[in-house]
């Protein structure tokens, strides 16, 4: 998994908080549809995007056959006192 990049605009503004986002994972463990759900700045919401967008899943299994499922991802900017 690779971590999202805390944006400097962002940080500079002393934004943080939770991305939350819509995704389906298809039955080969990638991203189909990825949509942002919930967001405290539209800079945060672009780095989740582009973090989430790398990432790779394990098939979701069903009765043992891979399916396709929507779920969601919660990804947290904290700034560091």
């Amino acid at each position: 998994m690779i971590p999202p990049k805390y944006p400097e605009g962002a940080r500079a503004r002393g934004v943080a908080g939770e991305v939350v986002l819509r995704a389906i994972l298809r039955t080969d463990g990638s991203l189909g549809e990825l949509g942002v759900l919930a967001s405290p700045d539209a800079d945060l919401a672009q780095a989740g995007l582009d973090a989430v967008r790398k990432w790779r899943y394990l098939p979701t299994l069903l009765n043992g056959e891979p399916v396709e499922v929507e779920t969601t991802i919660t990804v947290n900017f904290h700034l560091r006192p």
